[in-house]
């Protein structure tokens, strides 16, 4: 059995992790009790995830995905910041072919037919380049667009409504949103008793 706090391979006679002190017993007892009438639930497999479509495929990654924060401009960002990335490596791939393949071609021990091949093989960073070059483009102009859209169809998009079975749930206390008041409780309660003077 491994640790699920740590990870650790434990031997199934240990009541707790040896390395961090997890309770395995409590583990064994969650894992092992099923109740007697519970069925199996299939869709919480790989094989519900197998014979899904591809719109309910797309719906659950989009949910992951705002699940975990990533919104759509970061997608963006993400996607410029990989173009840059990818056009640098396109440019450095060049130099470096262009010096190697000018060093061969100017020792002099090659074919004559293939010198030419070795002066332009420095085109093969081109791909990478120009790849690069299209991830920033597609980035900075066509997934701008598809912000936008998401955002409008977000905005348009009507808001969840409790299910009939749902208790509403109300939203947690904040003590900051009560104004304070300019009197107090107690204020003016003994106006009405007269102070009796001593004599």
């Amino acid at each position: 059995m491994f640790c699920p706090q740590c990870g650790n391979k434990q031997s199934d006679e240990l009541k707790f992790c040896n390395l961090c002190g997890a309770n395995l017993y409590a583990v064994r007892q969650v894992v092992s009790a099923r109740e007697a009438d519970e069925k199996f639930d299939w869709s919480r497999t790989w094989v519900a995830e197998m014979f899904m479509s591809e719109s309910e495929r797309k719906r659950r990654t989009e949910e992951l995905e705002r699940q975990r924060g990533v919104t759509p401009e970061i997608k963006r960002y993400n996607e410029i910041k990989g173009g840059v990335i990818t056009s640098f490596v396109g440019v450095g791939v060049m130099i470096f072919l262009w010096i190697i393949g000018m060093a061969l071609y100017r020792s002099g021990n090659n074919p004559p037919g293939d010198a030419e091949i070795l002066r332009s093989i420095w085109v093969a960073g081109v791909i990478p380049l120009m790849v690069g070059l299209a991830l920033i483009f597609n980035g900075l102009f066509v997934s701008r667009k598809i912000v936008e859209l998401r955002k409008r169809a977000q905005e348009l998009e009507p808001r969840e409504l409790p299910k009939p079975n749902e208790q509403p749930s109300l939203k947690s206390a904040d003590t900051s949103e009560f104004i304070p008041t300019g009197f107090s409780v107690t204020e003016g309660t003994t106006k009405h008793l007269t102070m009796k003077e001593e004599k």
